[in-house]
């Protein structure tokens, strides 16, 4: 199959960058058989880093397995606001963590932190031990923080998460690749998209030390919200937008 009948075959399916994605399948594929079934499968509407196993982020390459929410671009800006928080030995809680994109990415570029992870889906927490224990990092399967051991509780210097913020109703609006192949606890924030963002802001003054940071992903919409739901829990929040990456993050200080 020639780069130019991928490419047609893809863009014929909807697929925005079928240039890089035709190039990139070409790369990936071991033989002519292997590239055929990949592109059917692309055509078919399965993420494109659930068929090469990979998804780049912040200059990463993150193991991503069929299942898994597959890191967005967006939450650079996530890595982005954390990262003049660390300092060496810093304990740091990637919470909803799916592939571990984000914690990996903190541990590159301070590998001194000592990083846990955490995600319900027993699907992401076997992916994110692929991208977070070659860092020296734990993973731990649970509900927020009932997945992490005890030992952390008022230990936390950095928490970041990317939890689910699509309100209910607008999950079945979004991309199928993303509803389709994405686990739905990995997209549906309740009613309004912010069940989880309060969980996590309500909670999260025991396990953060005096001082401590809560950073969160939202939407630039719902970023006023999920700031009084800090505010509300006694940190100071800060709501950061980014036109670039499209991207709003609410940081907040304990």
């Amino acid at each position: 199959m020639s780069l130019h009948a991928i490419i047609t075959r893809l863009r014929a399916a909807g697929c925005v960058f079928a240039e890089d994605e035709a190039r990139l399948l070409s790369t990936a594929a071991r033989d002519h058989t292997e590239l055929h079934a990949m592109v059917d499968r692309r055509v078919e509407g399965l993420p494109l880093e659930h068929i090469l196993g990979w998804a780049e982020f912040q200059g990463l390459r993150v193991a991503v397995e069929p299942g898994v929410f597959v890191p967005r671009r967006r939450t650079e800006l996530l890595v982005q606001h954390a990262a003049p928080l660390l300092r060496p030995h810093s304990v740091v809680v990637d919470l909803c963590c799916g592939s571990g994109a984000v914690g990996a990415a903190l541990a590159t570029i301070e590998p001194r932190i000592e990083l846990h992870a955490a995600d319900i889906e027993p699907a992401a927490v076997k992916c994110a031990h692929r991208n977070i224990t070659q860092h020296g990092g734990e993973v731990h399967e649970g509900d927020l923080y009932d997945a992490l051991p005890t030992a952390l509780r008022g230990r936390v210097h950095v928490i970041v998460a990317n939890a689910p913020y699509v309100p209910t109703d607008a999950v079945a609006l979004m991309p199928p690749e993303a509803r389709d192949h994405e686990p739905r606890v990995a997209l549906d924030g309740g009613t309004d998209g912010l069940d989880l963002h309060r969980r996590i802001a309500a909670e999260a003054p025991d396990w953060l030390t005096p001082g401590g940071h809560l950073l969160i992903e939202t939407s630039e919409r719902q970023a006023s919200h999920t700031a009084k739901a800090f505010a509300t829990n006694g940190f100071h929040p800060q709501i950061h937008h980014s036109e670039d990456l499209d991207a709003t993050v609410v940081v907040g200080t304990r």
